[in-house]
């Protein structure tokens, strides 16, 4: 009994309907570990690059300096860095053109902050809405399965002469499989989703405030001359 009702014959002996459940959620559970790690390191990496950033910043570094340094580096700046990048070269630029107010060229770094800002925190909630779909519908679709394979044996059930207990246990035992797999694929997206969000939410908060202290930094640049 044990070997005939390992998991591995009980997914290769299930009814289609469970079978192609089943793959759904396989599939669903890879690649929600995938982004899984995949958003844990992009976090840490996020975290690790602001911590430097911002104490090469407040310790006293010419701005332009700290500009040429970063433009100059072999990898593509994200995050804070590319927040930094943006609004000070609109700043540089500007500046140097005659006619222009320093209240427009303050104006215009803070588009471009705020341009770059956005698209930073698009690419920090990117896979959530994944996580966060895995999460909230896999139960359901295990439990879709469940009720299926509850079905079959039943149905079995009523057509037998004599019932036995042999007779529906691999249907009830594909059906909890079914619901198992289901809460494996839902757990760790919603435990991930929650706690990526936060993070994702402390990063966009670290950075709105980090825009706010450079425009005004820069806004007593432009109007010190």
């Amino acid at each position: 009994m044990p070997s005939e009702l390992s998991l591995f014959v009980l997914i290769r002996d299930a009814s289609t309907i469970v079978q192609v459940v089943m793959v759904i959620l396989i599939i669903a559970s890879v690649l929600s570990w995938a982004y899984i790690f995949s958003k844990f390191k992009e976090i840490r990496r996020a975290v690790q690059t602001s911590d430097e950033f911002e104490e090469r910043f407040w310790s006293g570094i010419d701005l332009a300096d700290l500009y040429r340094q970063l433009a100059h580096q072999a990898y593509h700046a994200e995050g804070i860095e590319n927040i930094f990048l943006s609004g000070f070269k609109e700043f540089a630029r500007l500046r140097q053109q005659a006619g222009i107010t320093p209240d427009a060229v303050v104006e215009a770094a803070q588009r471009g902050m705020r341009v770059a800002l956005s698209r930073e925190l698009e690419h920090l909630d990117e896979h959530l809405p994944f996580l966060a779909t895995v999460g909230s519908t896999s139960p359901y679709i295990g439990l879709f399965g469940t009720v299926w394979g509850i079905m079959n044996s039943f149905r079995a059930l009523g057509a037998a002469k004599q019932a036995t207990l042999a007779m529906v246990a691999p249907g009830i035992s594909e059906a909890l499989v079914a619901t198992a797999m289901g809460l494996f694929a839902a757990i760790p997206a919603v435990m991930a989703y929650n706690r990526y969000s936060t993070d994702v939410g402390r990063l966009a908060n670290r950075y709105e405030a980090f825009t706010e202290e450079f425009l005004s930094l820069l806004h007593r640049q432009a109007h010190a001359k």
